[in-house]
């Protein structure tokens, strides 16, 4: 794909990309999973691609891409300035997932295309969207305990849900993102949540991706992140 440099060239390709996006449900499960993520430093993107075995969440690899931003951080067109560095980040997986765990947004998205998918798309995958804050929609708070969960509405459509993964703690928002539909979304994100609030798979990615940073650009790094990275080094051996 060629990736845009101006926003009237993004939102030509939104356009087109949207009309490719399927929200249907899974024709199976998954076995292998990958969450992605990003960070940045300066014009540089880092993104981190962790690939694991479903339901059973057994790590399994990461990759990691470094590539310089082409474009500018805008609400609504992240898929423009993370898109590059996470597609090959997958693509470098030895094994290819079934499915992309994106910390974005899916289809709740002002134009109905968010990184999530749109990666989907691109990579001809099914994909969900799991992002820690809302983008568009309303939505009433959910109850409290874990697995409760409320609809996310925009112009009269449901687009996605807020979802309660942890009690007490505050819902991530789940949107489907490419060759899904909301219940399966719902269950594979249910699926893949351990001791914290973010699906592990993304949050490895994460942590991947920020530990990775630290040691590029000489910064500081919180012992948690160290360790974390530890414990993904040691996973792979």
């Amino acid at each position: 794909m060629k990736w845009p440099k101006d926003f009237a060239e993004a939102g030509a390709i939104q356009e087109k990309m949207r009309g490719r996006v399927r929200i249907i449900p899974l024709k199976k499960i998954p076995s292998y999973i990958a969450g992605v993520d990003a960070a940045f430093r300066g014009n540089k993107v880092i993104a981190a691609a962790c690939l694991y075995t479903f339901p059973q969440l057994n790590y399994m690899e990461d990759s990691v891409e470094v590539r310089e931003c082409s474009f500018p951080y805008v609400p609504g067109y992240l898929t423009f300035r993370e898109g590059p560095a996470i597609v090959a980040a997958v693509r470098k997986l030895k094994k290819r997932p079934d499915m992309l765990l994106v910390d974005g947004q899916g289809i709740a998205h002002p134009k109905g295309i968010g990184i999530a998918s749109h990666l989907g798309v691109l990579l001809n995958m099914p994909s969900i969207g799991c992002a820690k804050s809302r983008l568009i929609g309303e939505y009433d708070e959910p109850a409290i305990q874990k697995g409760a969960w409320s609809y996310l509405r925009f112009h009269d459509m449901t687009v996605g849900i807020a979802l309660r993964t942890r009690s007490g703690v505050k819902p991530v928002f789940v949107s489907p993102g490419h060759r899904t539909d909301l219940a399966c979304s719902i269950m594979i994100v249910m699926a893949c949540i351990a001791k914290f609030r973010i699906p592990e798979p993304i949050r490895k990615a994460d942590i991947l991706s920020k530990q990775l940073k630290r040691e590029l650009f000489g910064e500081n790094y919180s012992s948690m992140f160290h360790v974390e990275h530890k414990f993904l080094k040691r996973e792979k051996k």
